[in-house]
């Protein structure tokens, strides 16, 4: 896919990994950039059209596909992080990362689906996590959605095959955006995980493992359970020591 003269859409694009996907879709050359967020006069963005958008709400996503017919590149960044664990932790709240982060995801794939196939097949872009692979005490519902956003992606890529559609899965570890303030580590720079992103796209990958945690992550899956559990607790402390 060439991003030039694409026309994209972008979830969750007043701030953060949104708004870089955004200014960096526009300084590639796409054509025109739909910036969307849940309070559209938070998008600050000069040269993007600007459309009102939840992805929980099944009727906002019906309004935005049917404003925005030329979609070629659908960008799902939108998403929650509550905090919350599984056992003890709110079950209204882990509905609410799953209705965000997984039914919001796929509610957008299954309306843009026809409006990329009639536009020539175009790409998806799922922004996933290195937690689709690992839990962590105090972000265990995040875990549990990015798993199942993982499993969801990689489904929905063999069900739009046929009509040309590429759907990439996007993990990292931190990004420097405001989800990840409270971490003092090395983080990644939302501008350069737009680029490794959209340059992924352009190249027809399936994958990105944008930073060196989440290629980490990935190839201990390999390892017992037992033995994953050890190794990621050497990989947390080693990353909050450092």
């Amino acid at each position: 896919m060439d991003i030039t003269n694409s026309v994209a859409l972008v979830t969750g694009a007043n701030r953060g990994l949104g708004r870089a996907f955004a200014q960096r879709l526009l300084e590639r050359g796409a054509r025109k950039v739909y910036a969307t967020a849940r309070r559209p006069e938070t998008v600050d963005l000069p040269g993007v059209e600007v459309l009102p958008l939840d992805i929980a709400v099944p009727a906002s996503v019906r309004a935005a596909a049917e404003a925005a017919p030329d979609v070629s590149l659908l960008v799902n960044n939108a998403g929650i992080q509550t905090g919350t664990d599984l056992v003890s932790g709110s079950l209204d709240a882990v509905r609410d990362e799953l209705e965000t982060n997984v039914f919001g995801h796929l509610g957008m794939i299954r309306e843009f689906a026809p409006v990329l196939a009639r536009n020539g097949g175009g790409a998806i872009v799922n922004v996933l996590s290195a937690m689709s692979w690992f839990g962590v005490k105090g972000a265990n519902a995040y875990h549990l959605t990015k798993a199942a956003a993982w499993a969801m992606t990689n489904g929905v890529r063999l069900e739009l095959a046929d009509q040309g559609t590429l759907v990439t899965a996007v993990h990292l570890g931190l990004a420097d955006t405001d989800m990840s303030a409270g971490w003092p580590v090395a983080k990644l720079a939302p501008k350069d995980l737009a680029d490794t992103t959209l340059a992924a796209v352009e190249a027809g990958h399936a994958e990105v493992l944008a930073d060196q945690w989440s290629r980490d992550v990935k190839a201990r899956l390999t390892l017992t359970p037992e033995e994953f559990n050890l190794a990621m607790e050497r990989a947390l402390s080693e990353l909050t020591a450092a």
